[in-house]
C-alpha cells in the first residue's frame, strides 16, 4: 500500500471516531497535491480544522501557504487528494459532479476577491441578487422581497437599480454579499473580500459580513491580509505549509466594547505535529532534531546539542504562577512561551 492510499484509509477509519462531531466544518488530515510536468506539489499537507456552526472566522498565511487551495475545496470548486472534509453533512471527497453542483447552490456562498468576477456587469444590483434564486426555480415575487431585504440588510438598497459601473468598489462587495446569501446557504466564504479596497470601505465590507453572521445565522470564513479584519474577529487561524500553524482568540472586552485581549496558541494537529515559530527556534540554534522532557506542568524542547540538555531538574512553579504550555531551552534554560499576545 501506497503512502497516500494509507493516509486515505487511515483518514476513513478515523472519520467517524467522532472527531469534529456537531461541527459545521471538518478537515481531518486533508491532503491536496496537484502535479504538472511530472512534479507534485503538496499545497495541504494534512490539514486539521474544526469550525463550529455560527462561527465568524478569519483565516490569514502567507502565499503558498495552502489557504486558497483550502477555500475552493471548501467552496466544492476543487477535490482533496487525500484526507477527510465535511461541511454541513456533505461529505465533498465523495461527492460527484453533479452533487457538487447542487452543494454550490444550496450549502455555500462564494465571494471573490475581484469584485468583477461577482457581479454580472449588464445587470442591476437587483438582479445580481435574484439571480441565483431564478436558478433555484424561485418565483418572482419570491426573487423579489429577498433581494431587496438582502440589500436593505447589507446597507445598499440604493444599488437595487444600478449596473456594478455604476457602483464604488465597496458597493459591488456588499452586492456580492448579498448574490452570495441569495440562495440562504450555510456557508459563506469570502476570500480576500477587502482586498482591493481603502480602510474605511474595507471596514463597511467587514460590516455586511457581521451583520450576515449576527442576523441570518451563516458561518462566515474570511480569507484576508488586512490586520484590521483580523483583530474584528474572535478567532484568527494562521496556516503555514499547507497546515494550520497558530490560532489567536480574542475574549469579551471587560468594559463592554467589543472584543478585548488576545492570546495567540500554537496548534497540535491530530498527528501531534506542532509548528514552532521560526523566530525561537533560530534563536536557540534548533534544527533537525530536538529532545523531549516530560514535566509536570509542561513539555520542555531541548535542541539537539549535549551541552544544552539540562542537568537537573526545574524547580516545580509557583503556586500563583502560570505554565507555559511549551518550553524551549538553550544552554542558559531560556524559555518560551506557547502563548502570546495577538
Amino acid at each position: 500500500m501506497t503512502e497516500l492510499e494509507t493516509l486515505r484509509a487511515d483518514a476513513a477509519r478515523r472519520s467517524g471516531a467522532g472527531y469534529g462531531e456537531g461541527a459545521l466544518i471538518v478537515c481531518d488530515r486533508l491532503v491536496r497535491i496537484y502535479s504538472a510536468e511530472g512534479i507534485e506539489v503538496q499545497a495541504l499537507q494534512g490539514l486539521d480544522l474544526v469550525i463550529a456552526p455560527g462561527e465568524l472566522t478569519a483565516m490569514v498565511g502567507a502565499s503558498g501557504s495552502g489557504k486558497s487551495t483550502l477555500m475552493n475545496i471548501l467552496a466544492g470548486l476543487d477535490a482533496p487528494t487525500a484526507g477527510v472534509v465535511r461541511v454541513a453533512g456533505h461529505d465533498l471527497g465523495s461527492m460527484s459532479a453533479r452533487e457538487r453542483v447542487q452543494y454550490r447552490r444550496s450549502v455555500v456562498g462564494f465571494i471573490w476577491q475581484q469584485t468583477s468576477r461577482n457581479l454580472l456587469p449588464y445587470l442591476t444590483g437587483l438582479q445580481n441578487v435574484e439571480l441565483p434564486l431564478r436558478f433555484a426555480g424561485a418565483s418572482r415575487s419570491v426573487r423579489r422581497s429577498r433581494a431587496l431585504e438582502l440589500l436593505e440588510m447589507l446597507g445598499v438598497a440604493h444599488c437595487a437599480r444600478r449596473r456594478p459601473d455604476e457602483m464604488s468598489g465597496g458597493e459591488q462587495q456588499r452586492v456580492a454579499i448579498g448574490v452570495a446569501l441569495a440562495g440562504a446557504p450555510t456557508l459563506l466564504l469570502a476570500d480576500e473580500p477587502t482586498g482591493e479596497l481603502d480602510t474605511e470601505t474595507a471596514a463597511a465590507v467587514f460590516g455586511a459580513l457581521q451583520a450576515a453572521n449576527a442576523e441570518l445565522g451563516v458561518t462566515v470564513l474570511v480569507v484576508t491580509h488586512d490586520l484590521e479584519v483580523s483583530a474584528m474577529v474572535r478567532r484568527v487561524i494562521a496556516i503555514a505549509d499547507g497546515r494550520t500553524s497558530t490560532e489567536t482568540l480574542r475574549s469579551d472586552s471587560t468594559d463592554g466594547g467589543g472584543l478585548g485581549h488576545a492570546v495567540e496558541y500554537a496548534v497540535v494537529d491530530r498527528s501531534g505535529r506542532l509548528q514552532l515559530p521560526h523566530e525561537m527556534t533560530d534563536a536557540l540554534g534548533i534544527r533537525d532534531r530536538v529532545r523531549l522532557e516530560a514535566e509536570p506542568d509542561h513539555i520542555g524542547v531541548w535542541p539537539d546539542s549535549p551541552s544544552a540538555l539540562p542537568t537537573t531538574s526545574p524547580a516545580p512553579p509557583a503556586a500563583d504562577a502560570q505554565p507555559s504550555p511549551i518550553e524551549v531551552a538553550d544552554a542558559a534554560s531560556a524559555s518560551i512561551s506557547g502563548q502570546a499576545d495577538g
